[in-house]
This record gives structure tokens, C-alpha cells and sequence, in this order.
């Protein structure tokens, strides 16, 4: 290679170094008949720049000296070829803007600015669908996906509510303070443990689900579900009575807080012959309508013998409590025929009523019915007989510690209501109690802010 005295004696490969090219002998093919591509590298404005003024600096009369491009290229880490190069363009040029990029700096299509302020302008019935949003912000609704990724707007599923009288919502702030624990301190209110309620609500079992996902392979065939009519589609009603788990120092589980799951279903004798049985054959049939009588029935008959069956023999002195929902079809508190059976053997089992409107305050409404209908549509039921079987068996595998968990979801809503004077327009807090309890860290009862208390008890003075 010459020397560095002379401003065009260098030879470049251009702007950046490497260059597409062949490599090999006579036609550019190689001793093998391959042909290598060599990705050009281009370099910023900014960095040929730089280079430019540190040869600057190290030029004499305007002359490079020996090594001095050498010296360059080690220093910024940039070819030998392409510093040469750099100073070649530079001096024929006229300095500077010799070296800058000829490219266009505003080519292309431009993007298309999405204004949030222009979404909260449209009203909420017309921002169901990408379509309907795009089409009133005057732009596609690929371009609208596309904000949509990057997070310039976000997608958001609304939950109905019950509807709340001022009423509804000062017995829902009364329900979540009477939940404290009377003995805490005043500076540190904390929730209760709730070992001495047993909630329980009713909910349809359906044979199977109107649409159902599946995950196929490319050449399997689809799955068959046949239904007479999807609107009418085979269910059941079941009443479920749970109650918190227990566990002793060690965390070994000592009651699982399953009290039973009962049908509102009766056996009859088939009447007549038919493809499907002969005359006589035991049939089991549901309970169309579910009065307070049948309600009434299902506490005396099933569930109080359950509890008195299945409670810790340790707590059979406290006093229980069954927590219902205020459906007209379930009896008073006082219920006569009812509170004669609570009342038998020496055990002390009261009935008593959530708040109205108020399902987030039942752990069954809250999550336990929701994870209970996963795990049974999971098993497929085909029949009514089926149906129970399967809703049984969905109870017994249903894990005792999600049921523990559900407990502390409730108390998190409590603080919630707390917060917002009874009202229901909140998200369900999330605080990480799968992680917490694989750390063993898990609480056993919530605290609530002091001030939120102190605020609550404000509103009831004031309403």
C-alpha cells in the first residue's frame, strides 16, 4: 500500500468497507463454484465525522503523515480502507459535506399519529370493535391494531354489576366492618379468620358449554357434540356449602372445608317402556322449581347433618354460621323448622343473610363455582346421571388450598368496599398468594388501612 503523504493516493472500497463481492478465481466463482455475499456496512454521519477530525488533527499542511490513517483505525475501531476512504472524499470534496450520507432523511410512508384524546371523544357504544373505532378515527384498522401493540391503547372486558342502592351500599360497608377481628388492635384492624362460616349458594350445572375450544392437529378430524336444541341444553342445579380450611402449626391439612354438594334432582319409576328403559326402571329427574320449601328440605335434610358430620370435633362448642344469599326462594333466619334442627344435639347453627345485590361477598360467587365449572367440563358429561356424577367428582378433586386462598381474595374485596363507601365498581385485587404460599409466607387474615376504617365509619355515621 503507498504511503500516507498524498490525499488521493489511498484506495477505498467506499462508504463503510465491505461491499458485495466474489471471491474465488476467474469469473468470481471460486476454486468450488461459490459465490460469497459480504454485507456493506454503513456507518453514521456522526462516526465519519469523527474520523474526519482526527485526521484533521494529525494532518500537517494539509498532508497526512506516514501510518497516520493506521493509527486512526485502530484507535476508532474503524476499517483502515474506509478511514482512507472517509479522508479521499473529504479532500476532493471540499471537507465536511463530501463525507455526509446522500440518502433521503424523510422518505417513505409516513405514520399514521394515533391521539388518545380523539378516542376519549368517541362515545363508548361506538368502541366495541377495531372496526368501529377505526373507522370514526379516520384510519385503518391495521394501522389502529398496530397502536394497539404498542400499547397506545388497550383492550378492556366490562364486568356487569349489580345495581346498588345507597341502602344496599351502607349494609355492604357495615358487612365488611363487622368482619373484623374484635380482639386486633385499633391501630392495625385486622379481618377475622372466618373459620366459623359456612357459605353456600346454588348454580346450574350444564351438560356441556354452546362453544367449546379444542387444540387439533392439521389432519385430525374435528370433535362431534350433538345437542337436540343448544338453547335447551340438559342441566342441573346444585347447592354447595363450603367452609375454610384448616391446617395445624406444621401446615398438614387437618379439614378440608368441603361440607357437600347436593342435586336438586328425585328418582322415579319410568312409566312405560321405551328404547332407552323398561317400564320401572329408576330415572332420575330434576327439580324444575326450586321453592323455599325445597330449599327448606336441602338445609334440614342434607346440609346441617353434613356439617354436624363433618365439623372439627375441637369447634363443635362455637357457635356456626351459614351464610346465604337473599334469593326469595330461601327461607328467613328465623325459619321455625329450621332453627328447631340447627338447634338439636347442643350445637348452636345460625342462618344469616349477605348484604343484597352482593355476590363479591361469597366465595362461592367469588371463585369457587367458576373453578368448579372448569374442572367438570373437563370430564364431558353425556347424561342428567352423568352430570352429578361428574359434578361430585370435580368436588372431590377441587384443591382444598385454592379454597383457602379464595378466603383471603374475599377479605381483599372487603378492603375494597371499605375503600369506595360499599360500592362495586372495583378489580378483584391480585397479591401474589400462589407465590406467597410457595414461600410459605402466605397470611392467614388481612389487615386494613386504619384511615380507610376510620373513613368508613364516618360514612355510616353520615348517611
Amino acid at each position: 500500500m503507498p504511503g500516507d503523504h498524498a490525499s488521493g493516493d489511498e484506495h477505498s472500497r467506499g462508504d463503510g468497507g465491505d461491499v458485495e463481492g466474489n471471491e474465488g478465481g476467474a469469473g468470481g466463482t471460486g476454486g468450488s463454484g461459490t459465490r460469497r455475499t459480504v454485507k456493506r456496512t454503513h456507518w453514521r454521519d456522526e462516526q465519519k465525522v469523527a474520523i474526519y477530525c482526527m485526521l484533521l488533527e494529525r494532518c500537517v499542511n494539509g498532508r497526512l503523515g506516514k501510518n497516520v490513517t493506521k493509527e486512526v483505525s485502530e484507535i476508532s475501531k474503524i476499517p483502515l480502507r474506509t478511514v482512507q476512504d472517509i479522508w479521499k472524499k473529504a479532500k476532493e470534496k471540499g471537507g465536511v459535506e463530501g463525507i455526509l450520507s446522500k440518502k433521503p432523511k424523510n422518505c417513505g410512508r409516513k405514520r399514521i399519529d394515533f391521539d388518545p384524546e380523539a378516542l376519549k371523544q368517541i362515545e363508548p357504544r361506538f368502541r366495541t370493535t377495531l372496526g368501529d373505532v377505526a373507522s370514526r378515527l379516520n384510519m385503518s384498522r391495521t394501522t389502529l391494531w398496530k397502536r394497539l401493540k404498542e400499547g397506545k391503547l388497550r383492550k378492556h372486558t366490562n364486568a356487569i354489576k349489580s345495581t346498588l342502592t345507597d341502602e344496599n351500599q351502607r349494609r355492604r360497608v357495615q358487612w365488611c366492618l363487622d368482619s373484623f377481628d374484635p380482639t386486633s388492635l385499633p391501630e392495625e384492624p385486622t379481618f377475622s379468620g372466618m373459620y366459623r362460616i359456612v357459605h353456600i349458594d346454588e348454580k346450574f350445572f350444564y351438560r356441556t358449554r354452546k362453544s367449546q375450544n379444542f387444540y387439533l392437529a392439521l389432519d385430525e378430524p374435528e370433535p362431534e357434540r350433538v345437542t337436540k336444541n343448544k338453547n335447551y341444553i340438559e342441566k342441573v342445579m346444585f347447592v354447595a356449602a363450603v367452609a375454610r380450611p384448616r391446617y395445624d402449626v406444621d401446615g398438614t391439612e387437618t379439614f378440608d372445608g368441603k361440607i357437600g354438594v347436593w342435586p336438586f334432582t328425585f328418582e322415579e319409576a319410568a312409566k312405560k317402556d321405551s328404547p332407552n328403559r323398561l317400564k320401572g326402571t329408576m330415572v332420575t329427574k330434576v327439580i324444575t322449581s326450586v321453592t323455599r320449601d325445597v330449599s327448606r328440605e336441602w338445609l334440614v335434610n342434607k346440609v346441617l347433618p353434613a356439617i354436624k358430620a363433618k365439623w372439627p370435633a375441637s369447634e363443635r362448642g362455637q357457635t356456626i354460621y351459614i351464610q346465604q344469599d337473599n334469593a326469595r326462594t330461601h327461607i328467613p333466619v328465623d325459619d321455625p323448622v329450621f332453627c328447631a334442627a340447627a338447634q338439636a344435639d347442643g350445637w348452636d347453627i345460625r342462618l344469616i343473610c349477605q348484604p343484597p345485590n352482593s355476590p363479591d361477598l361469597n366465595i362461592l360467587d367469588l371463585g369457587f363455582f367458576a373453578a368448579l365449572q372448569s374442572l367438570f367440563h373437563k370430564l364431558f358429561p353425556g347424561s342428567l346421571d352423568e352430570i352429578v356424577l361428574k359434578v361430585f367428582q370435580a368436588y372431590e378433586q377441587y384443591p382444598t388450598e385454592r379454597t383457602n386462598r379464595i378466603f383471603l381474595t374475599l377479605q381483599s374485596c372487603m378492603r375494597e368496599i371499605l375503600n369506595l363507601k360499599g360500592s362495586n365498581h372495583y378489580k378483584v385485587p391480585h397479591m401474589r398468594k400462589l407465590a406467597l404460599q410457595r414461600l410459605g409466607i402466605l397470611p392467614v387474615r388481612l389487615q386494613c388501612d386504619r384511615i380507610i376504617v376510620d373513613a368508613a365509619r364516618n360514612f355510616l355515621l353520615n348517611v
